[in-house]
């Protein structure tokens, strides 16, 4: 899971929410801005990772199906990082090449023979 830092550009990625009728405000694929990020302790959610929206303040959480949180963040896993080049930046996660030092060999190296042609024979009538 990827962290995040204040300032940072995101795009949303899952905007459903299970069992929740009230509309929560993030749209899949809109880009928002991180202005808060941490864990974040909820007596029905549990612990998670969290990140808070400058577009969005969520406000008291005390409607009918509301647990009393008060600006409650979404969850980090709903996001993932804005990248203007995204085959650039998957290209700095490839895994580095091994260094290779070259060990003198143990088996000696295998000496090829000269290839020798043999005149053909020629047949004798009898």
């Amino acid at each position: 899971m990827p962290t995040f830092k204040v300032g940072q550009k995101v795009v949303c990625i899952n905007d459903r929410f299970k069992n929740v009728s009230i509309d929560q405000g993030i749209r899949k694929g809109q880009i928002y801005t991180v202005r808060w990020t941490g864990q974040y302790r909820h007596y029905v959610d549990g612990d998670f990772y969290g990140i808070k929206l400058m577009e969005l303040y969520r406000g008291n959480d005390d409607g009918p199906e509301g647990y009393g949180a008060t600006d409650m963040p979404f969850r980090a896993t709903r996001f993932r990082p804005l990248v203007s080049d995204r085959i650039r930046s998957m290209l700095g996660m490839k895994a580095p090449t091994p260094k290779v030092v070259a060990k003198p060999s143990v088996v000696p190296p295998i000496k090829t023979k000269p290839r020798v042609v043999t005149p053909e024979r020629e047949k004798e009538d009898v």
